[in-house]
């Protein structure tokens, strides 16, 4: 092989400047949109296995509506789609403060939020019926039992998939390139590009989601 490996181009210049903005800009929209995520995820869950029949189906509906359609299409829904039909006044500043960074937010959000909803639920029912029975008997409320029983136990149970559902949020933030949003692997193909360095751009992308997730698995291991 002839190949040059030229590793300092990833410090040298500017393009060290691209990895960082990168990253940070892959740690935003993955944190705000695993917020997003984590809250309809719970509440969502809780429905899917609340007593009322219509508020199981309003769940099972979101769930089976956001899960089975294709995140690239989400992507290209929010940023394409929507905006049109917004106030001006909120086009106006979504185009000043980054409309492709908020629609890839949304994406992430609404579909991780039905996967996450599907972890909650199976966390629920995890919990014996009699858990819900007895705090039902103290006088709670539905609502309450979820809010101050159900819930809190159910977060406890879910950790090991709700770590795998995070993951794959981060990961899948890669995604947001299509729609122009600068995170990591958009700053690695932007290096490939201007220095014909195809291995080293894309390898230094790959060795910082893989410390990225083994973080997050690490720390999701001592909660």
């Amino acid at each position: 092989m002839n190949y040059h490996f030229t590793w300092d181009i990833l410090w040298s210049g500017q393009t060290g400047a691209w990895l960082l903005r990168g990253v940070i800009t892959t740690l935003e929209i993955s944190a705000i949109g695993w917020l997003l995520a984590i809250a309809l995820g719970l509440l969502s869950g809780a429905l899917r296995t609340a007593p009322p029949l219509p508020l199981r189906c309003i769940g099972a509906g979101y769930v089976e509506f956001f899960r089975n359609v294709p995140l690239l299409v989400w992507m290209f829904f929010w940023y394409f789609a929507v905006p049109p039909f917004l106030p001006q006044v909120l086009q106006d500043w979504l185009l000043d403060h980054g409309a492709e960074f908020w629609a890839g937010v949304l994406a992430l959000g609404v579909y991780h939020g039905a996967r996450f909803a599907e972890v909650i639920r199976s966390g629920i029912q995890a919990i014996p019926k009699t858990q819900f029975e007895a705090a039902l008997s103290t006088g709670l409320t539905i609502l309450q039992a979820y809010r101050l029983i159900i819930i809190p136990i159910a977060l406890r149970l879910i950790v090991p998939p709700a770590t795998n559902e995070t993951l794959n949020l981060l990961k899948n933030s890669s995604v947001a390139l299509t729609i122009g949003v600068a995170e990591l692997t958009f700053q690695t193909r932007q290096i490939e590009t201007y220095t014909a360095k195809a291995f080293e751009a894309l390898a230094a992308g790959t060795i910082i989601y893989l410390v990225l997730c083994l973080s997050i698995a690490l720390l999701m291991s001592q909660i």
